[in-house]
C-alpha cells in the first residue's frame, strides 16, 4: 500500500519555486555570455584538459557560495555538495537549451566541439543558478530586519569575491578586445588603471554605502577596512588571470602582455568582486 506524505506536496512544490528562480537567476546573471560568439568559439577552441579545469573550479565556487552563503544557511556538508552538483548540473541543460535555441549548436559539429560550448557557456550559468537560487526568493525574507543578517566570515567573503568577480567578467574574457586594449596601453596607462581599479574597490566596499555594506563588511579599524580591501582586489586579479587563462590569453605571450592583460580585466572582476561580497550574502 502507497502512503502518500501529507508534507510532500509543500516539499515539492517548494523545490519547483527553487528551480524556477534558478533559472531566472542563470539567466539574468549570464544571459549576455550566451549571446556573445567568442563564448561559443572558445567551446571548440579549448581542449577538454581545460575544460575539466573550468568545470573543477566551478564546481569549487558553487561549493564555496553554497556553503557560506547559499538557499538554506544550516545546510549539512552533504546537502552542499548536492546543492552544488544540481546547480552544476542545471547550468549546462540550460546552456544546451539556449544554445540550441539561438543556433549555437547544429549536428555539423562534432561531438568535442557541442561539449566544449555546452561546458563553456554552462558554467557561467550554473554560478547564475546559484545565486538566483538563493538571491531571489520573497516571501522567505519578509520581516527580515538588518540585525538578522549574518555576514560571511572571511573565507566566506572571498568566495562570493570570486563568484561575483567570474559572473561579471566572465563574457569580457574571451573577446578580442582584452589583448587589444592590453596591446595598445601604455606603463603609465597600466599604473593609472591598477590604481582606479584599487579605488573602485573601496569606494563600494566603505566610502558609497552600497547596498549590505554596513553588515558584511568589517569596519572595527583602519586594519579591518586595508585588509579587506586588498584581499578583494587581490581575488579580483587571480579571478582576471584564472579566466584569461581559461580561454587561452597567454598562449604565445611574454610575462608583460600577461600582466597588461589581467590588469585590464581585472577592472570588470574588481567590480563583481567588491559588489559580489555585499550583494551575494545570504540575506536569511
Amino acid at each position: 500500500m502507497i502512503v502518500i506524505d501529507a508534507h510532500a506536496r509543500p516539499a515539492i512544490g517548494q523545490s519547483l519555486k527553487e528551480y524556477g528562480r534558478g533559472v531566472a537567476g542563470g539567466l539574468l546573471f549570464s544571459l549576455p555570455m550566451l549571446y556573445t560568439q567568442e563564448m561559443w568559439r572558445a567551446g571548440g577552441l579549448l581542449g577538454p584538459e581545460r575544460l575539466l579545469v573550468g568545470v573543477v573550479g566551478t564546481f569549487l565556487m558553487l561549493l564555496g557560495y553554497n556553503r557560506f552563503s547559499g538557499l538554506r544557511c544550516d545546510a549539512s556538508p552533504s546537502e552542499v555538495v548536492i546543492d552544488s552538483i544540481e546547480e552544476l548540473g542545471l547550468g549546462l541543460a540550460l546552456a544546451a537549451l539556449l544554445l540550441l535555441v539561438l543556433g549555437g549548436l547544429d549536428l555539423s559539429m562534432s561531438g568535442e566541439e557541442i561539449v566544449g560550448r555546452i561546458v563553456v557557456c554552462g558554467l557561467a550559468v550554473a554560478i547564475g543558478v546559484s545565486v538566483g537560487t538563493a538571491q531571489l526568493g520573497g516571501d522567505a525574507e519578509d520581516g527580515m530586519s538588518d540585525d538578522t543578517l549574518q555576514p560571511a566570515g572571511f573565507a566566506g567573503q572571498l568566495a562570493l569575491a570570486a563568484c561575483g568577480a567570474v559572473l561579471v567578467a566572465a563574457n569580457i574574457a574571451p573577446t578580442d578586445e582584452i589583448p587589444e586594449i592590453a596591446g595598445a596601453i601604455t606603463p603609465l596607462g597600466l599604473i593609472a588603471l591598477s590604481v582606479l581599479t584599487f579605488a573602485v574597490g573601496a569606494v563600494v566596499l566603505h566610502f558609497s554605502e552600497f547596498v549590505g555594506a554596513k553588515h558584511h563588511t568589517l569596519r572595527r579599524n583602519d586594519a579591518d577596512r586595508v585588509t579587506g580591501i586588498l584581499a578583494t582586489y587581490l581575488i579580483s586579479l587571480v579571478a582576471a588571470a584564472a579566466l584569461l587563462w581559461f580561454f587561452g590569453r597567454f598562449n604565445g605571450d611574454g610575462p608583460n602582455m600577461w600582466i597588461a592583460q589581467i590588469t585590464v580585466l581585472g577592472l570588470p572582476t574588481a567590480i563583481g568582486a567588491s559588489a559580489g561580497r555585499l550583494l551575494l550574502q545570504n540575506q536569511q
